[in-house]
């Protein structure tokens, strides 16, 4: 046995020695056990207990913490408040923002009395929460809402809450609330600046008086302004959408007091209203531990509250970006051309109801101008929920109307005061409908006529006398020569070609203002059609690549007579897409239809189409889309499917969304063509049926394939297939499972309802990071290819899952497609489909 020197200075010590040390010991540890206790897990603060800087208390869940603090690039001053866990930086909620702790010498309790008291290092009340309460057991606990709630520990009565009294910072189960007879608000306040708590200038809060409204005023006057709540959504933010913004709430809890505010979800979100006076919504990013920025009100001119005054239209895509609406001219000249717009305008003519109701001067009736697209006046007034025309009937008859507009859920919206804070929209807004003197509106008719007349009559002998000529010169048996010069993009592109030809049926695809390219053009551009410029075929016919003379790239599809079908998807093509514009759909450069040649002319992709990437395993680019670039893929797709849904002029219905029909651009951005069997649908349709079923075997809606009925939600069922096969890696149509017959639906389904869905995922793209994504892409697909419609979402619901906007996914039902689908499945009546990537139709009537 041996010994150290620390054992042998041991044995020397004597009784009473180690004595005093365990009696030491187990004093110290005594003394320390409250504070461990209370340092580790608290999330209440007691009468017994001082917060002392820099001592912190956190939430349940460890979302929050409640403690001292500086600004940042700040360490004179010390402040009092609540802030996250994951950024200690990000402060939601200040006690002492007008009075700041010099030094590290505060610290907070419960008083005598009751109250949260912060002090500082002279025991000097700094701040208290200043209720009136006689608890003598009151309590302080931060929430995992962030909220800090004083209690009577006794009853459990609330006594106080931060949430009555917010900083800057709107946050889940946070109200906003307006008392409408007693003027009492809960707002948000700014700080002073980026580094100062102090109240700054700005504030935000619900206007509940007539239609409840969201407001940043600046001092006392509007800076912001939301536009109506009409039970789902404030329809003057153009972004929002209801689904979207799912959860938030306006309601009422007893006679005059109002709130707005939102669910509590499973991510972190929070809305700051800086020290500027912007309104910013915050979302945590895991990924990079750091906030993002989705959306900022005001984030333009033509957002601050009233920028072109009374009756002016503010248009940020214009220049200038005011106007004065219609029937109205500036109110002062020389202000508004030196690009003062406040003043704004009055009216050029007066209403025949202004001049006293007298009718006997033969004057006409007043009317309406429509405006598209508005983000609608401040002031409104709510009538009854009536109908557009059962509105402007109303309005008509009450000389103290000046405007009117409709919504579908909060019916007539009327204005009598002056016509402030008007906003033109791109796609989205209200019709406004404003009242003009019969002359305004009667006057600019004579003056479109004016215009119109002799333009229509001149166009109107031109085409006659070339119908004559070109008429006169086929019956002798000569063919004229045609220089064209066709446009697009600034490009101008020559021939020299024989005349065009164009077919009767011809006459229903609207060609004006479209370029036409000729055939000798194309026929240059391809080498005359060489199959090495061969870039696919499908059941349109052909597509090559092309390069025009100024070495533009393009791609070429072409349907000759001979092939006996594709008529009617040329010009459908035609008709639709030449309608269109968005980032992620194929743009058509301009078509052919000389001769018997019947070509579409598009805008050239590099990287061919998405089947080429996912399915062909020769490709020697395969590997290059990883899991990041197909998920920015099926974000793409979605965005393309929304537009053609929602927000383009018209809603289309796709009807073949499969891989081949999706292209990618040289930074692999997705771009959705082939608009051939597509259908356009009237604003109010939301379904419609045919006798003639066309598009892609395996990619077909089931009430599609079975029964000719597709919707929106035909086009969400190809795109749930879709986000399968780019998530796998395989073809449903090429997919089947030997042991357990099924296909990939089915395939899908097993193992994502054993929690297996792992094994689904391509394996040369799995990263452990991306599982959580690429699980969700599943989950998401699934709900797409639901039996029923109406299980399905929409896809502006698929997107807000895909970004995290909507977090908690319904279960979905089995696919009713789950087994192994072959030919059989497929009635021959009326159908046409494809087993590759050929669309294939029937050319019955529709």
């Amino acid at each position: 046995m041996s010994f150290s020197p620390t054992n042998f200075f041991e044995l020397a010590m004597s009784n009473s020695q180690i004595l005093k040390l365990f009696v030491l010991q187990s004093l110290f540890t005594l003394l320390c056990l409250p504070c461990l206790g209370f340092c580790a897990e608290t999330d209440t603060i007691t009468g017994n207990l001082v917060l002392k800087d820099p001592d912190t208390i956190s939430s349940r869940g460890n979302i929050f913490k409640l403690g001292f603090f500086s600004p940042d690039n700040t360490t004179k001053n010390r402040y009092f408040g609540v802030f996250y866990s994951v950024s200690e930086s990000t402060v939601i909620w200040v006690a002492n923002r007008d009075k700041p702790i010099p030094g590290s010498s505060g610290s907070a309790t419960i008083s005598r009395d009751g109250n949260i008291v912060l002090t500082n290092g002279e025991s000097e009340i700094v701040w208290s929460s200043n209720v009136k309460t006689s608890s003598v057991n009151a309590i302080a606990q931060l929430l995992s809402t962030g909220n800090l709630v004083l209690r009577d520990n006794s009853s459990g009565r609330t006594l106080w809450e931060s949430f009555g009294h917010p900083s800057d910072t709107f946050l889940p189960k946070l109200w906003l609330v307006d008392n409408i007879k007693t003027g009492n608000k809960v707002v948000l306040s700014s700080w002073k600046t980026p580094r100062d708590p102090e109240v700054g200038n700005f504030s935000v809060g619900l206007q509940a008086l007539n239609i409840p409204q969201i407001y940043t005023w600046n001092g006392n006057r509007p800076h912001w302004r939301s536009g109506p709540w009409n039970g789902q959504i404030l329809i003057g933010v153009q972004d929002m959408y209801s689904v979207y913004n799912d959860g938030f709430t306006v309601g009422k809890v007893h006679s005059g007091t109002y709130y707005f505010t939102a669910p509590e979800g499973k991510f972190l979100m929070r809305f700051t209203l800086n020290s500027t006076g912007s309104l910013v919504h915050w979302l945590w990013n895991d990924k990079t531990e750091k906030w993002d920025i989705t959306w900022l009100a005001p984030s333009q001119e033509c957002d601050v509250y009233g920028t072109c005054g009374p009756f002016g239209s503010c248009n940020a895509l214009s220049s200038p970006i005011c106007s004065c609406l219609r029937g109205f001219e500036p109110k002062n000249s020389q202000e508004w051309g030196r690009g003062n717009w406040s003043g704004g305008c009055v009216r050029s003519k007066p209403l025949l109801c202004d001049q006293n109701n007298n009718t006997s001067d033969g004057g006409k009736e007043d009317g309406f101008l429509r405006l598209p697209y508005m983000k609608v006046p401040d002031f409104a007034e709510q009538g009854p929920s009536r109908t557009v025309e059962e509105c402007r009937s109303l309005c008509l008859m009450n000389c103290s109307c000046i405007a009117y507009a409709h919504d579908t859920n909060l019916g007539c919206m009327f204005w009598s005061q002056e016509l402030i804070d008007i906003q033109q929209f791109p796609k989205v807004g209200a019709d406004l409908y404003i009242r003009l003197a019969s002359s305004e509106l009667d006057g600019h008719k004579d003056k479109q006529l004016i215009i119109i007349i002799p333009i229509v009559a001149g166009l109107v002998a031109i085409f006659t006398c070339i119908f004559i000529y070109w008429w006169l010169m086929a019956r002798k048996g000569v063919k004229g020569k045609l220089d064209a010069n066709l446009y697009e993009d600034g490009q101008t592109y020559s021939s020299d070609s024989a005349g065009i030809v164009i077919k009767d049926d011809m006459d229903k695809v609207n060609l004006e203002e479209f370029p036409l390219f000729t055939f000798e053009t194309l026929e240059n551009a391809t080498d005359q059609f060489h199959d090495d410029n061969m870039l696919g075929k499908g059941g349109f016919g052909p597509v090559y690549k092309g390069k025009l003379a100024d070495g533009k790239e393009i791609a070429v599809k072409r349907l000759s007579a001979a092939s006996g079908q594709g008529m009617e998807e040329f010009m459908n093509e035609v008709d639709v897409i030449s309608k269109l514009q968005h980032r992620n759909l194929v743009k058509l450069l301009g078509c052919c239809v000389e001769k018997e040649e019947k070509i579409l002319v598009y805008e050239y992709m590099p990287n061919k189409s998405l089947d080429v990437f996912l399915f062909d395993h020769s490709h020697p680019s395969q590997k290059i889309l990883d899991w990041k670039k197909r998920f920015s893929i099926i974000e793409g797709i979605g965005r393309g499917l929304l537009y053609l849904h929602r927000d383009s002029i018209l809603k289309i219905i796709h009807r073949d969304l499969k891989p081949s029909n999706v292209l990618l651009d040289e930074d692999y951005s997705p771009k959705i063509s082939d608009f051939g069997t597509a259908r356009i649908f009237g604003g109010n349709q939301d379904q419609a049926n045919t006798g003639r079923v066309a598009g892609t075997y395996g990619y077909m809606a089931p009430e599609y394939a079975m029964g000719g009925r597709f919707s929106e939600k035909s086009d969400v069922y190809s795109f749930g297939v879709l986000m399968l096969e780019i998530v796998s890696g395989k073809k449903n149509t090429n997919f089947y499972n030997h042991e357990w017959s099924l296909s990939l639906l089915g395939w899908a389904w097993k193992l994502w309802n054993e929690d297996n869905g792992s094994t689904f995922i391509d394996q040369t793209i799995y990263k452990d990071e991306f599982q959580g994504e690429m699980l969700r892409c599943i989950h998401i697909a699934l709900l797409c290819v639901q039996e029923f419609p109406n299980n399905r979402p929409t896809i502006s619901t698929i997107l807000a899952m895909l970004s995290l906007e909507i977090v908690d996914l319904p279960v979905p039902e089995q696919p009713i497609f789950a087994e192994k689908w072959n030919r059989s499945h497929v009635t021959s009546s009326g159908m046409g489909v494809s087993i590759n990537n050929v669309t294939l139709t029937m050319l019955d009537g529709r």
